[in-house]
């Protein structure tokens, strides 16, 4: 563990124990001597992907005005608390997957982030093109512990035909480090605990793992000799910083040991640690990118609520019926409304994941403030499986993001145009990427 004293601590400090390793969040104490206190604010700047899959019916999420005194519409309401934060976006294109080869799904998600064409096959010869934002990992990779996280809550194959011959790879993933290399999602909570913090290896089968979690304590309480000896060397402000952080770990730690438990995971069918409650496992996963952001672990993540092409039912929102047949409605209200439901929900998750990141502290403001978060599909219409005015928000203020607007571009501006502003935002200066024509200007 660094040296600590009463007068600076630097930011990279790690509590550590036995197979343990604890970064810490943003405190004063980290702030050099005699620094003037309430204008030094984080470096760290963080961007992220929150994918929902299928598409989303835009009648229902798409506002009627643009400018900044829109009207909410019934699937973003959630998100209207945080109107000041969040720009919604209309008007941009995925313009590759209007004409590429393969699965409607297939072909828009495996493009979606890159802007690459992807290669049509089944196989093992998978090809795209690197993601923006494994640009953004590939930049702070020597400044964090973990250069991205890959998270997903639903079926992370990466092999097969999903799609009408093309591979699965296409459909359930969302970043790749090169052309020929997807990065697999994480569906377990534990695992990706594990690789933020522990030294437990998360490829290891799930049985050896388990067996291994028999023997192994709780982090915090591997680290508690340092942890104990750092919080006597800070202010009274820092405590109550450090108090509020550990306990948000402890609380992840036992919301996934209670997952393990849970009677009611089918062992068949899920790994240990995935909640049964769908609303829960979302938030479990949701939490771990704030400690990840909020201790930088991490500076890039992406989420899929769902893999494309999804067939996961909602009963809890009372939707029985498979996502995907829903939104191939063909007219029909009842599907529509159902299919509306799904969008919703996701929605409200998402809220409370924004609502997590605003009242996160970080340097002179919060973690929104220094955040980037997408939000959206890789389709609008998910019955035409059109890649055109793509159902898309920005929530955050890094780099300055402005936050309080619908921003209406021109039809067919590329989505391109906006990973550049958001790369810029975060910091990695970039001129173009991929097809872009410009910059998407989302500043004040």
């Amino acid at each position: 563990m660094n040296y600590i004293t009463s007068k600076h601590l630097n930011r990279r400090t790690l509590l550590r124990g036995l197979g343990a390793a604890i970064a810490l969040p943003m405190l004063d104490a980290m702030r050099p001597a005699f620094a003037a206190p309430p204008k030094i604010a984080s470096q760290a700047r963080r961007v992220a992907v929150v994918y929902v899959p299928n598409g989303i019916v835009m009648k229902d999420w798409k506002p009627a005005e643009t400018g900044t005194n829109f009207a909410y519409t019934r699937i973003l309401k959630p998100l209207e608390p945080f109107r000041q934060d969040i720009t919604v976006l209309s008007g941009l294109a995925n313009n590759i997957a209007n004409v590429a080869k393969g699965g409607g799904h297939a072909k828009a998600a495996g493009s979606f982030l890159s802007g690459a064409e992807p290669k049509y096959t089944a196989g093992p010869d998978v090809r795209a093109g690197v993601t923006f934002d494994q640009i953004a990992a590939q930049r702070f990779a020597s400044q964090t512990r973990v250069a991205s996280l890959q998270l997903g809550c639903e079926d992370a194959r990466m092999v097969g035909n999903c799609d009408t011959g093309s591979s699965c790879a296409y459909t359930n993933s969302l970043s790749w480090k090169n052309e020929e290399t997807p990065l697999a999602v994480e569906v377990n909570p534990r695992s990706v605990f594990e690789r933020l913090f522990g030294t437990v290896d998360p490829s290891l089968p799930a049985d050896v793992r388990a067996r291994r979690a028999i023997y192994r304590k709780s982090i915090l309480d591997q680290t508690r000799e340092n942890t104990q000896s750092l919080m006597t060397s800070l202010g009274a402000d820092d405590r109550r910083k450090m108090d509020e952080y550990l306990t948000g770990i402890r609380e992840v730690e036992m919301r996934i040991a209670l997952a393990e438990k849970d009677p009611l995971t089918p062992p068949s069918e899920k790994p240990s640690g995935i909640p049964f409650d769908y609303a829960e496992y979302v938030k479990l996963m949701f939490d771990l990118q704030v400690i990840a952001f909020q201790s930088d672990l991490t500076r890039v993540s992406t989420m899929m609520l769902g893999r494309e092409g999804s067939v996961r039912t909602y009963p809890e929102i009372g939707v029985p019926d498979p996502h995907h047949p829903l939104t191939h409605h063909r007219g029909h209200p009842d599907f529509i409304e159902k299919v509306t439901k799904i969008n919703c929900f996701h929605v409200e998750l998402f809220a409370k994941f924004v609502e997590k990141l605003k009242t996160t502290p970080d340097g002179d403001g919060s973690l929104l403030d220094h955040s980037a978060i997408l939000y959206g599909c890789a389709l609008s219409d998910g019955n035409a499986h059109s890649n055109f005015d793509l159902p898309l928000l920005v929530a955050g203020h890094a780099g300055g993001l402005r936050g309080g607007q619908h921003l209406a571009s021109e039809a067919k501006t590329p989505v391109a145009n906006l990973f550049v502003q958001l790369l810029n935002g975060v910091g990695v200066e970039v001129e173009k990427f991929s097809d872009s024509t410009g910059l998407l200007n989302l500043r004040s």
